[in-house]
């Protein structure tokens, strides 16, 4: 494959769960088909933290798993927030240049802040700016299940303009944030699913709908 060929493919930071891993998330992701993993360069990372309780996935996904950032019970308070945006960008510039995120629960809540926290000047200020992002089981920073981490006050006071897919599923606990998210961005595509807190399969609409997304990011990929 050519570098020119190589260069087309849309390369996206893939942001795993809480409590999860790369590698599971890299398993999760394969329930897509092939048809759709080809046509994008996925780069997969670790959170910075080893796992500090019981992982929801135990039984499931083999250890270790990791957590991104650590919050109360209520999510007023977080730690090592600003430590993970560091780690983040530290990862990028070293690794990049990448086009758009993917992000899976505790992944997706940090990515959908992402974009308005670097158009204020407060992070991934030595990256180029996130182009698209691809939200599965995503909520927002400051809405009514999670309170907002100082860096993270105002990353949604305007609408977040750049080209979002939403994976929402029918039966999640997250279900109610996933759709208040909504509102935060300009034009956002949305996938409906029948399961739960999971990445789900696409049947026949939903890969359509990945699929003219894709095409839509390929324009912006490494431009």
């Amino acid at each position: 494959m050519t570098e020119s060929q190589t260069r087309e493919k849309p390369r996206i930071l893939c942001l795993h769960g809480f409590r999860t891993s790369a590698k599971i998330l890299e398993t999760q992701i394969h329930k897509w088909p092939e048809s759709v993993l080809e046509k994008l360069d996925l780069v997969y990372l670790d959170a910075p933290y080893p796992s500090t309780g019981k992982s929801g996935v135990e039984g499931i996904f083999d250890p270790p798993y990791f957590e991104w950032f650590q919050a109360n019970q209520d999510f007023t308070e977080y730690e090592n927030f600003e430590e993970c945006m560091a780690f983040i960008e530290d990862f990028m510039v070293k690794n990049g240049p990448f086009d758009g995120l993917l992000g899976f629960s505790q992944g997706a809540i940090l990515a959908a802040a992402l974009p308005g926290m670097q158009a204020e000047g407060l992070v991934l200020t030595k990256v180029p700016k996130i182009k698209f992002l691809i939200l599965i089981s995503g909520a927002k920073l400051g809405g009514s299940k999670f309170g907002a981490p100082p860096l993270a006050a105002n990353a949604f006071s305007s609408p977040v303009k750049c080209p979002s897919l939403h994976v929402i599923g029918e039966n999640d606990f997250l279900k109610p944030e996933s759709i208040a998210l909504l509102d935060s961005f300009v034009d956002p595509i949305i996938i409906h699913h029948p399961k739960s807190h999971t990445i789900p399969r696409l049947d026949d609409q939903s890969l359509e709908i990945v699929n003219n997304f894709i095409e839509k990011i390929r324009n912006f990929a490494a431009t």
